[in-house]
């Protein structure tokens, strides 16, 4: 308990906490207004044909308005799971809500950390991401669903923040995972189709309700 509240509470309260920074970030400064670069679509050439599918998800030109709309779409869909869903899983070997939620930040860590080491013209290869290892080693099903929100809404604030200040040269620039060329653009569209991709699966397969 703190400062009189249980955990979930708690929980709740840092994630609107977050969600509150988020917003006053956005008229304070402007995620892609004044002093910020947006940035075209990503071609091609810019991603490799696993990650296609979650480009292809994300149709839109602004990138940085769909991350932050997004973040709002997830807290809003995430937080109306009640708790005793938070552990549901469709088939045994699919991962619960918490634990999608859980690879969600760790996809959002993963893309972020790319994206910003290749920005500062990073020439070593990254490895890939081993999505299924490392739900496999995480404690994500021990937490309450909120508190995995509060921390995607966290890391999304912090890749917001840096992806907001790049120049068109540093959206270009690309670097190596495994043994692949991805550029800074493209990782942002990753990260957002990534993101809608697991929450459609959410609806579709466990009844989450989708965000405004």
């Amino acid at each position: 308990m703190i400062c009189g509240l249980d955990a979930r509470q708690s929980s709740d309260v840092e994630t609107g906490s977050a969600q509150s920074e988020l917003e006053q970030y956005r008229w304070t400064r402007g995620f892609g207004g004044e002093g910020h670069m947006r940035t075209s679509r990503p071609a091609d050439a810019e991603y490799t044909a696993y990650y296609a599918r979650y480009v292809a998800l994300v149709p839109e030109l602004d990138i940085l308005t769909v991350l932050r709309r997004q973040s709002s779409e997830v807290a809003t869909s995430l937080g109306a799971v009640s708790p005793d869903r938070e552990k549901f899983r469709y088939a045994p070997e699919k991962w619960s809500i918490r634990e999608v939620c859980g690879h969600l930040i760790d996809g959002e860590r993963v893309f972020g950390h790319q994206a910003f080491r290749f920005s500062r013209w990073e020439s070593a290869p990254l490895p890939s991401f081993e999505e299924n290892a490392y739900v496999l080693h995480s404690r994500y099903l021990e937490r309450p669903l909120a508190d995995l929100l509060a921390e995607f809404l966290a890391v999304r604030t912090a890749n917001l923040h840096f992806l907001g200040w790049l120049s068109e040269d540093d959206w270009a620039r690309k670097g190596t995972v495994g043994d692949e060329l991805v550029s800074v653009r493209a990782l942002a569209f990753i990260m957002a189709g990534h993101v809608r991709h697991h929450m459609t699966v959410l609806r579709d397969q466990c009844g989450v309700a989708p965000g405004p």
